[in-house]
């Protein structure tokens, strides 16, 4: 088949790569002039690094290079991210610079609008990302204040420090973005303020100053933690009455993080417990960000928003909703992203999405009522990359026709089963239905449950002590791929075997 994917960050490439080894003829577009997606130089941002360490942000066939640090820059991401398009010969299939203007059905496959002209695919899928378009806040007197020389940008389009040099800045929120970009502003910028409407439960890379975070929620016992919709096993056990060990695990790294970081004497002690952390989002401290809360550098104003923008005296200024009255030469917002599919039609967009606008994707990868349609990248997790090539393989041999899935209604009630269990365990902050931290194994398990795929027994169970390692996912990809290709030499006796 003739697939368009759009998208050439982590889920595109992993998709184009799986697609084109089972026999696809692919073509990958991108509106950046180089592969990466939230990676890519045009949306870098100084201070982005992964936050999860380098051995679980990969593919399970091609790791990180040896000589990176545990938690990759941003600009460091994107130089494996192009070394695994150029390794899996997917550079002649980039269609980079060039932006996707419509996705328009034509009779069983799609008509991709793009650089000015449309060309027919079997199929599509989209892979452009759930951190795409930035949410920038509509504030109140921002016309004046631009005329001031005010400047207000989205942290995405924030790509130097220099930038802040001198400025009397403010950034708003208190996502993990937020706290890395403040951290290189903070050592140019004649002030930092950090507007944080919610603060948020910090986790430090390293608790107590020894270990590693990914030996408490990069583990499957670290995903056990949290309550899923089913349980299994230890999980009931974990989950089960008067048993407090799993709440006692998690508000320990909270009490540690409270002394760790002296929340207490910064006066930024979130509300609630640990407990209580995917309920917001799980961030990973940033490095400098609590020392220069000590040091005086970086000035916290929690739970308040920007009322309105104005000039003082000249100056462009910024008014808090508590009343007080900041000089902000600068504004950078790092207030979240917008999940949308502008390309696609009307009528394809409302079949997309429930009454509140959350995405209806089966295994977050299948419109429930749009036939030859693709999702990757829906699932945002602590292990993007193995997420988003498990998922590559479920679409691949659904392409093949060798996917054995419910029925419709069946799938439409899972879907919705689901996104009312994450409306709970996250209090709607899911993202639109996109986000599965902290459950991204779970998610893993039921696509490779679906494809009747599963790594051995034990090293599954040694997953459950020890960070999971995309490497033991490695042999999955061939072994499916020598699968379908044997299934479609059944379907074709015509087809000579390799």
């Amino acid at each position: 088949m003739k697939i368009a994917i759009i998208g050439a960050g982590v889920a595109g490439l992993t998709t184009a790569k799986v697609l084109v080894q089972g026999g696809h003829e692919v073509e990958i577009f991108d509106r950046a002039p180089d592969v990466g997606g939230v990676w890519s130089q045009t949306r870098r941002y100084p201070g982005l690094t992964t936050q999860s360490p380098a051995a679980q942000y990969s593919f399970s066939d091609f790791p990180m290079p040896k000589g990176f640090p545990e938690w990759p820059t941003g600009a460091q991401v994107q130089e494996y991210l192009a070394a695994y398009a150029t390794a899996s010969g997917l550079d002649p299939l980039l269609r980079l610079s060039t932006t996707v203007t419509s996705v328009v059905r034509a009779d069983d496959g799609w008509l991709v609008g793009a650089a000015g002209q449309e060309t027919r695919y079997d199929r599509v899928v989209v892979a452009n990302g759930v951190f795409c378009e930035p949410a920038v806040p509509e504030f109140e007197g921002r016309t004046e204040y631009a005329t001031a020389g005010g400047k207000v940008l989205a942290a995405t389009d924030f790509h130097d420090a220099e930038q802040a040099r001198g400025k009397r800045v403010l950034v708003v929120g208190y996502g993990k973005s937020a706290c890395d970009v403040t951290v290189p502003i903070s050592t140019v910028a004649a002030s930092t303020d950090v507007i944080a409407r919610q603060l948020l439960w910090k986790v430090p890379r390293k608790v107590g100053g020894v270990l590693n975070f990914k030996m408490l929620l990069l583990t499957r016992m670290g995903e056990a933690l949290f309550r899923y919709l089913r349980l299994r096993g230890m999980e009931k056990f974990l989950h089960g009455p008067g048993n407090g060990m799993r709440r006692s695990m998690l508000n320990s790294i909270g009490s540690v993080s409270v002394r760790q970081f002296k929340l207490e004497q910064a006066g930024l002690v979130p509300q609630g417990q640990m407990e209580d952390i995917v309920k917001g989002a799980i961030g990973l401290a940033t490095e400098g960000f609590f020392e220069g809360v000590a040091d005086g550098s970086i000035v916290v104003h929690r739970d308040l928003t920007i009322r309105r923008l104005l000039v003082v005296d000249g100056q462009p200024s910024a008014e808090l909703a508590n009343g007080a009255v900041l000089p902000a030469d600068l504004i950078v917002c790092a207030t979240g992203f917008v999940q949308g599919v502008p390309f696609l039609e009307e009528d394809v967009q409302q079949s997309l999405f429930d009454a509140r606008g959350n995405f209806l994707l089966y295994r977050q990868i299948q419109p429930i009522d749009v036939r030859g349609l693709y999702f990757n990248g829906y699932n945002s997790s602590f292990f993007s990359p193995l997420n988003a090539e498990m998922a590559a393989l479920w679409i691949a041999a659904d392409l093949a026709g060798t996917l054995d899935l419910p029925p419709v209604e069946q799938r439409r009630e899972a879907v919705t089963a689901q996104l009312a269990f994450m409306d709970v365990a996250t209090a709607t902050h899911h993202c639109r239905g996109t986000k599965i931290i902290p459950f991204s194994l779970k998610n893993i398990d039921e696509v490779l449950g679906d494809l009747d795929l599963q790594i051995p027994r034990a090293t599954r169970a040694s997953h459950w002590l020890n960070p999971v390692s995309p490497a033991a996912y490695g042999k999955l990809t061939p072994r499916l791929l020598q699968r379908l290709a044997g299934s479609t030499e059944q379907r074709n006796p015509l087809i000579p075997s390799a």
